[in-house]
């Protein structure tokens, strides 16, 4: 047994960072040196204890809500310092050995979320609240210094044991970052890698990162990306590990040299052994990290079910771990670990204490992974203690958190053997009654009214009684059975029943056998026994005489009722408390003196207790009950009241009070002698029991969250103090701030005061549930409630902060008058009276008066109450009420007129119009068509629809929706109400269609036209953006529904967005959802391997990078590259798909291009002609394919690009055009006129090149690229040499002649020699002759157009000023006409009048008409550009043309050069 007191004492906090800390102290009684431990609450929260013997040594008292964090000081001399963090915004520090404040502040403006005292600062306690703030507090200087790192909530902080400055913080979102205090909170580091809580930060505990074994290039998870900031290697970061838990189930290992993380360990799921935890629970993770100090290799950390695991880090590639007590069944915890904190002995022994959600604290030996003992701890207020009376020493105490614990007082190996029994329970325990005979048989009750039985040798759930009280159960008893049970057959009815009383007032028994059945109200018993026909009182407590014949009542008036088995007879009333009685306890049996087992002592709310003798009752069996109005002997001493009493069973007369002065009173009741007070509770206490085994010991429970042994021997005190020590806890309770109470229906007045002593009253709820809020909970039920950590308890809702507005009164004027002057309210019962008991006609003085006093209508017949009515209703419309008249109204019974009234005004409600029905069908038509034109004019369009649904009026709530523009609703209506095939759906749809459609809602559009069946209008709308993701859509929807050729163009569509954006990839995409534009994907095909050709010898500007696969990494002649494309790729081989491809492709033309033909649009029709021309030679159309290679020619000709001509001519005419000869056949058949331009352009090409290549100054491709782009001689450019001057031109034309010296000798290769004879082919007479011509025309329409022009400028400025007379502005006129800009010197003199013009332009246009078709339909060069640059090579180059080219050259430019344009040049060369 052992002399030594003993406590249970109240659970650390749950879901805090740091809760408990632990340090070694100096010298002490015990074996190991002490520890200090904290349980961490509202009112006590730190506590020391020492070991073997848990003694507590002190507690730290001040804090007025809960406490979230607590650290000692672990620097040696100022052990006995600690802090403490609480949600009442305080941070204290503490002198453990005085239990005072040392000093505190105040700095944080929200919740405190963590705490750390510095190890490596002596005076540093560093904190973080829930906004994000850092305060570091400096205690000797009494200095603070504020940090705002990151706008979120933190969880766990903790200070480098390294180096002074360096903190490490961990957020809820799972971001870890490292801050220097001393650089005003930089961040060092920002680990990224979690995504949930951060539970924990534990810092190696050795500088350095050669610890452990982790490859330095080893890449994990994380990203090769530096955290933070990157900051030179200072030895700052130089050095150590970091590790973090998290609730994202892993732990990571950080580097703080790189700033990145170096390991991950994941949680493993372990198969629970024998775990006492309920499956359906589904539990919140906490991951708590410990890195033992002298094992820098290892980590400790918490895991799923509050098992503990000892990692191996030294194979960063192995996760390798421990599980503690792996031998031993049962050592864990059973549900999740919240704190690791460590301890050295004196002999250097390494200890680790942990605290759970399972309210266990456990030690382990980090030597060998066991645990060394177990201190279990309460969650709730102790509300009952029981010691079995067949298994002694075994106490069973029921608890506030939802737990019943069953103590093994007299377990030698163990102080603390208790047992945890909460399968079933999930409430608050109030009541416990261990049963008389059966071992392990324990009865329970809770606080929602529950009552079961446990058998606390099994594992079994209990039984629970399918009869609940409606109220807390105070009190059980076993007792014997009584009617209906005790008249079943012997072996039918149990030896003892169960007894309960709740706080509702009633007394059930049970029946333990079958408490699924029904339990019996022993109340009708008592009533049928004793012939009782006024109201019972209500019962708060029931006791039965350790003989089973006389039961004991207490009730809530104060009275006590003795009855007398079997039938409950009523022997004794007595009347000594006049305030609810609490507890009743008979004397035991078996003392020296018989007599005392008839003493009763019972205790109320009015603190005295009273011992009543009820031998002389009993035995004399009294006819009619007496009543005992004096007692045996007064107990008076305590000031509060009493909560339980116990008698000694070692002791005749001898009895123990507890009370809520905070004190347990031992009593000498035969002599009213106090012998001793325990004062060791901070609290009030609820219970208390005398052991059955040790007469100096006595257990007692209190809501301090503890229950104490204690021995008697040991107390200083006599008796309850008297004054002092009540005023103290008063002075306590007071001085804690009253959080809001939850909502909670106020107290029947059947027994108000006796749910105070389990429940408690405002004052002790309050402490139970927003003190440690989590512990208080049951943890079932409160689990899910205590598991937010970041909302501070006793924070109320909003809607308990705001005061509920009272609502109005109905009858204001009524009410007014009810409470005017005493004398007028006299009067008006005369009044009333004289008319109600009046027999004959009421005379006109009382009518008058009746009539005056309308407020009595409420007393008198109907018609003054109607009177009244319209009186308040009158007052309710004039103080702008309506809807109160409109209830009066309806009292009135008038609610036809009710409606017309509030239709009238516009004041129609919902509520309204829902009562129409009750007057009537039509009625309720009216007012719902009524309240619709009323939501109208309010603009409460969709409401007003659904009420006339409501009376079926579809097409009228569909047509006003449409009208407002509610068109989604109105849809939604007519989808759900009409047949499909309405007509006005359809109208519906292409009515919001055409306005998303000008709204440029597009896809929402399309809907609405697929919704009416108009697919083709839902293609096109989807294709308006013109973007290409919208063609694709557009033409996949037409593809679907059937509209092939749309489908088909605008897929093409879609194709030429895409190359405009070089993306051959969708382009080639987009034309394969239609087997009609094959012909198309040949062409951009082309248009591809030319453009990667092109890029390749970069002569593209714009690049891209999504060739597809077959563009790149082919070579050879590029026509065989493109047919070998189109074999392997598009399946095109035999003649037939050949000529069905060139037949598509043929039907498309383009338009011719021009200088301002863009370049891409420019290559499309280019590639277009050049597939024309490969299909053609395919199918050996060889006239087909001269005709489309002549156009690709021509259209780059036409547009200037010298560049892309000569490539088409590299890549088709390799061999240049004699090839083509040949298989043209006969020289006179009717494509050899196009032949023949084709050839000449080909030779026009390379005199250019050969040209310019006789230049040196400039890089050879430079100057062709250049000079495609200033080719300025053709006839198309004509204009710019019109516009020129005349020295502009001569020295943009003759720029070469000055660079190359006539005496500079050239020497021409055979092929250019060839290709000079060759250019024979371009002195065509046919065709310089109609150039020429054409030439005319233009100039003659040119010098019209500018004549109409001046004639313009000319009306405009008579109209506009007084300029000169008539006949001067027409001479200015001609002079203007007859020298345009442009002209040379020689013509300015030269007027050319209108009839002139006209008959050189017809002049031109009959020679141009006589020439033959085959001449005109096909261009060919400039005969006379080209005479030019021979004559220029000529110059440059003597001996190269010959005397008979030049020749020939200067006649045809003498012949056909009379045109402006080349006059000049004419005269150049020919003279």
């Amino acid at each position: 047994m052992g002399q030594d007191p003993r406590t249970l004492p109240p659970s650390p906090n749950w879901y805090c960072a740091r809760c408990s800390d632990a340090v070694p102290g100096a010298s002490s009684a015990s074996q190991r040196g002490p520890l200090c431990f904290l349980s961490a609450w509202a009112r006590t929260p730190a506590r020391s204890l020492g070991r073997p013997h848990f003694r507590v040594i002190g507690e730290l008292v001040g804090h007025t809500e809960r406490v979230s964090g607590f650290t000692f000081s672990h620097h040696p001399g100022q052990y006995n310092l600690c802090a403490t963090s609480s949600d009442d915004g305080t941070v204290k520090i503490w002198d453990v050995e005085t239990k005072a404040v040392v000093t505190e502040h105040a700095l944080h403006q929200h919740t405190i979320s963590a705490l750390h005292w510095s190890p490596q600062v002596k005076d540093l306690i560093v904190s973080g609240d829930e906004k994000g703030v850092v305060f570091c507090y400096w205690l000797n200087r009494n200095d603070s210094q504020h940090h705002f790192i990151e706008p979120r909530t933190i969880f766990c902080l903790t200070c480098s044991p390294h180096h002074e400055d360096l903190v490490a913080i961990g957020y809820k979102d799972g971001i870890v970052v490292i801050i220097d205090i001393s650089k005003k909170g930089e961040v060092i580091h920002r680990l990224r890698g979690h995504d949930d809580e951060i539970h924990s930060i534990a810092w190696c505990p050795l500088p350095g990162e050669d610890c452990l074994s982790i490859n330095q290039e080893e890449n994990s998870e994380e990203p090769e990306i530096p955290n933070g900031k990157v900051i030179e290697q200072t030895p700052v970061t130089k050095g150590c590990y970091l590790a973090t838990g998290s609730k994202d189930q892993t732990i990571r290992i950080w580097s703080c040299s790189r700033g990145r993380g170096v390991m991950i360990l994941k949680l493993p799921f372990l198969k629970r052994r024998g775990g006492g935890i309920d499956p359906t629970v589904k539990e919140r993770l906490w991951l708590t990290l410990h890195w033992p100090k002298d094992q820098p290799t290892q980590l400790v950390s918490s895991c799923f079910g509050g098992e503990l695991l000892l990692w191996d880090l030294t194979q960063s590639w192995r996760r390798k771990y421990t599980l503690f007590s792996a031998s031993s069944e049962g050592q864990n915890h059973s549900r999740i670990v919240f704190n690791l904190c460590p301890l050295q002995t004196e002999d250097d022994k390494q200890l680790l204490l942990s605290t759970s959600m399972d309210r266990d604290v456990k030690c382990w030996d980090m030597a060998t992974l066991e645990c060394c003992w177990t201190l279990p701890s309460l969650g709730g207020f102790a509300y009952s203690l029981a010691f079995s009376p067949v298994d002694m020493g075994c106490l069973a105490i029921g608890v506030g958190d939802g737990m019943i614990r069953v103590w093994n007082t007299l377990s030698i190996k163990n102080n603390y053997d208790v047992k945890n029994f909460w399968q079933g329970v999930k409430s608050k325990v109030t009541a416990l009654c261990w049963h008389p005979a059966k071992e392990g048989c324990l009865a329970f009750g809770t606080d929602d009214g529950k009552v079961g039985l446990y058998d606390t040798y099994s594992n079994k759930p209990p039984q629970i009684s399918s009869t609940y009280h409606k109220k807390t159960v105070y009190t059980l008893a076993w007792g014997p059975p009584l009617p209906p049970i005790s008249l079943g057959g012997e072996g039918d009815r149990p030896s003892l029943t169960l007894y309960s009383c709740g706080g509702e007032g009633i007394v059930l028994q049970h029946n333990p056998w079958k408490l699924g059945g029904e339990a019996y109200d022993i109340n009708k018993l008592i009533r049928d026994t004793n012939s009782i026909k006024y109201k019972l009182p209500v019962h708060t407590e029931i006791s039965w005489k350790a003989d089973g014949k006389i039961m004991a009542l207490g009730n809530e008036d104060g009275s006590i009722e003795i009855f007398q088995v079997p039938n409950l007879k009523l022997i004794c009333t007595i009347q000594q408390h006049h305030k609810l009685v609490n507890t009743i306890s008979w004397h035991h049996e078996h003392g020296s003196q018989p007599e005392l087992s008839y003493l009763m002592a019972s205790g109320s709310n009015n603190a005295i207790i009273y011992v009543h003798n009820l031998k002389t009752v009993i035995e004399s069996n009294p006819e009619s009950p007496v009543t005992i109005t004096e007692p045996y002997r007064t107990l008076s001493g305590h000031t509060a009241k009493i909560t339980s009493v116990a008698w000694s069973p070692h002791h005749d007369g001898r009895l123990v009070s507890a009370s809520y002065d905070g004190t347990a009173q031992v009593w000498d009741t035969l002599r009213e002698e106090p012998l001793c007070n325990f004062r060791g509770h901070r609290g009030r206490l609820l219970c208390v029991a005398w052991s059955p085994l040790d007469p100096d010991c006595i257990y007692s429970g209190a809501d301090d969250f503890c229950v104490y042994k204690w021995l008697t021997s040991m107390q200083e005190h006599s008796r309850p103090p008297q004054g002092k020590k009540s005023i103290e806890l008063e002075k306590k309770r007071l001085s804690q701030p009253k959080p809001k109470p939850k909502k909670k229906k106020k107290p029947t007045s059947r027994a108000p005061v006796k749910q105070e002593v389990y429940d408690g009253n405002e004052d002790e709820s309050i402490r139970e549930s927003s003190g440690p809020v989590e512990n208080g909970v049951s943890d079932q039920e409160g689990e899910e409630e205590a598991r937010e950590p970041e909302f501070p308890s006793g924070v109320a809702s909003v809607e308990s902060l705001t005061k509920k507005r009272k609502a109005r009164s109905m009858l204001p004027l009524t009410t007014s008058l009810d409470h005017r002057s005493k004398e007028e309210l006299h009067q008006d019962c005369l009044v009333l009276a004289t008319a109600k008991h009046s027999k004959a006609e009421l005379n006109e003085e009382v009518s008058a008066d009746l009539e005056e006093r309308f407020h009595l209508g409420l007393f008198t017949d109907r018609g003054a109450l109607y009177r009244m009515i319209e009186v308040e209703g009158k007052g309710h419309l004039e103080n702008g009420h309506p809807e109160l008249f409109h209830q009066l109204m309806l009292w009135k019974g008038d609610l036809k007129g009710v409606l017309q009234t509030a239709a009238e005004r516009g004041e129609l409600t919902d509520s309204l119009v829902a009562m129409a029905p009750v007057a009537g069908y039509h009625v309720w038509l009216w007012a719902v068509e009524a309240f619709a034109k009323q939501l109208c004019f309010q603009d409460q369009y969709v409401k007003a629809a659904s009420h006339l649904l409501s009376i079926h009026k579809v097409y009228e709530a569909v047509e006003l929706l449409k009208s407002n523009h509610f068109y989604r609703e109105a849809i939604a209506v007519a989808k759900a109400r009409l047949r499909p095939e309405d007509p006005i759906l359809k109208d519906l749809y292409l009515t919001w269609g055409a306005i998303l459609e000008k709204d440029g809602h597009y896809a929402v559009a399309a809907k609405c036209y697929l919704g009416a069946a108009s697919a083709y209008d839902a293609a096109k709308v989807l294709s308006k953006k013109g973007d290409a993701a919208s063609l694709k859509t557009a033409a996949e929807l037409a593809s679907i529904v059937g509209e092939n050729e749309l489908s088909s163009s605008l897929a093409l569509r879609c194709a030429q967005e895409l190359l405009l954006a070089r993306n051959w990839v969708g382009a080639q995409e987009a034309l394969k959802l239609h087997e009609s534009l094959k012909g198309q994907r040949l062409v951009f095909c082309l248009l591809e391997l030319l453009s990667k050709h092109l890029e390749e010898r970069q002569l593209l500007e714009a690049k891209s990078s999504s060739y597809n696969a077959w563009a790149t990494g082919t070579a050879g002649p590029f026509v065989e590259r493109v047919t070998a494309v189109w074999k392997n790729t598009f399946s095109l081989e035999s003649p037939e798909q050949y000529q069905a491809a060139l037949q598509q492709l043929q039907s498309i033309k383009y338009p011719s291009a021009t200088n301002n033909t863009p370049s891409k649009q420019l290559l499309l029709h280019i590639c277009h002609d050049l597939t024309l021309a490969v299909l053609s030679q395919q199918v050996a159309s060889w006239d087909a394919a001269v005709e489309a290679l002549l156009r690709a020619v021509v259209r780059s000709y036409d547009s200037g690009n010298f560049t892309i001509m000569q490539e088409v001519h590299s890549a088709f005419l390799p061999e240049g055009c004699d090839h083509l000869k040949h298989k043209l056949g006969e020289p006179q058949s009717p494509i050899t006129p196009a032949f023949k331009s084709l050839e000449a352009f080909y030779i026009y090409g390379h005199l250019y090149e050969f040209w310019w290549s006789l230049s040196r100054h400039c890089p050879k491709s430079g100057i062709w690229v250049r000079a495609a782009h200033r080719r300025t001689t053709s006839v198309e450019q004509s204009q710019q040499i019109n516009n020129a001057t005349p020295e502009e031109t001569d020295s943009r034309d003759s720029q070469p002649e000055p660079n190359r010296p006539p005496e500079l000798d050239v020497r021409l290769t055979e092929e250019s020699k060839q290709m000079l004879i060759t250019c024979k082919e371009l002195f065509s007479e046919k065709h310089a002759s109609l150039q020429n011509s054409q030439r005319t025309v233009a100039e003659v329409q040119e010098t019209l157009a500018e004549m109409i022009r001046q004639h313009q400028k000319s009306q405009v400025c008579k109209s506009t000023t007084n300029g000169p007379d008539k006949n001067e502005s027409e001479q200015a006129a001609e002079q203007s006409l007859s020298s345009p800009q442009n002209e040379c010197k020689e013509e300015k003199n030269q007027p050319l009048s209108l009839p002139e013009l006209t008959k050189r332009l017809t002049e031109a246009n009959e020679k141009i008409a006589k020439f033959p078709e085959s001449v005109k339909i096909w261009p060919f060069p400039d005969v006379l550009e080209c005479c030019l640059i021979l004559l220029h090579i000529g110059s440059q180059c003597p001996g190269s043309v010959t005397q008979d080219m030049q020749q020939q050259a200067q006649e045809l430019l003498q012949k056909y050069g009379n045109t402006k344009v080349y006059k000049r040049y004419c005269e150049t060369f020919c003279t």
